[in-house]
């Protein structure tokens, strides 16, 4: 009874890689349209589009879903066979994921009331001016390190409301160059753009315990699904 129950053991212990991996992995985001939105019980988005396409060209299981962005990031950082998306790449962040990109580009910009006529020519004119961020974000950390003063709300969506309502000065916002983010939105010429103040790389980041092939193999997948890009955009397409 002993041996066959070892026997049990040991068949039970050399299965359970198999069952993990066919588990897949777990990707966490947040509530930004356009980049990741909840379409009824689906994540949509421009950015959850690409991570479906490296994905898929990986050949890697996988489940989506959105969260705060402060407790996604956390979850990225503490559970194995988790990825976050869309991430800036900082140099403080470096050693703590496996990196797959880039996603997109980003540009930094401090937005304000139309109504208010602000003038700003560089970050040291904010000073004393209260920004809106979300907690855990890497603007939130640049502007922190920076000195300004921020007033961090766990979703993005949050900070316009905050503006309008003259409850902040300013709302840090991430976007993709040329995109338009805000047609169609309450505050749509409400809210202008005042200064732009880094440009970056955003990036799906996975836990340091995903296994380094799955990385790899989403990194090639991220590599091809860019030349297709390039190539279409050669092509006129």
């Amino acid at each position: 009874m002993k041996q066959a129950s070892m026997a049990w053991l040991l068949a039970v212990t050399l299965l359970m890689p198999v069952l993990v991996a066919a588990a897949g992995l777990r990707i966490v985001g947040e509530h930004l349209p356009p980049a990741s939105m909840m379409e009824g019980d689906v994540v949509v988005g421009r950015e959850t589009a690409k991570v479906r396409d490296i994905m898929a060209r990986a050949g890697i299981a996988y489940s989506i879903e959105l969260l705060p962005w402060k407790r996604a990031y956390a979850q990225a950082l503490r559970e194995p066979d988790t990825c976050i998306f869309s991430t800036t790449r900082t140099q403080e962040r470096e050693a703590q994921f496996r990196w797959i990109g880039p996603l997109n580009e980003a540009e930094w910009i401090l937005y304000g009331l139309v109504e208010q006529h602000r003038t700003l020519h560089t970050l040291a004119d904010a000073r004393g001016l209260v920004i809106g961020t979300v907690l855990g974000d890497a603007r939130d950390d640049y502007l922190r390190q920076r000195g300004l003063s921020v007033a961090p709300v766990t979703q993005e969506w949050l900070n316009p409301q905050k503006l309008l309502l003259g409850r902040i000065d300013l709302w840090a916002v991430s976007m993709a160059p040329g995109s338009k983010p805000f047609a169609g939105k309450e505050w749509q010429g409400k809210v202008e753009p005042l200064l732009t103040f880094n440009r970056v790389q955003t990036y799906l980041a996975c836990n340091l315990k995903v296994p380094e092939a799955q990385a790899a193999a989403m990194q090639r997948a991220a590599a091809a699904m860019q030349r297709d890009a390039s190539m279409l955009r050669e092509h006129g397409r």
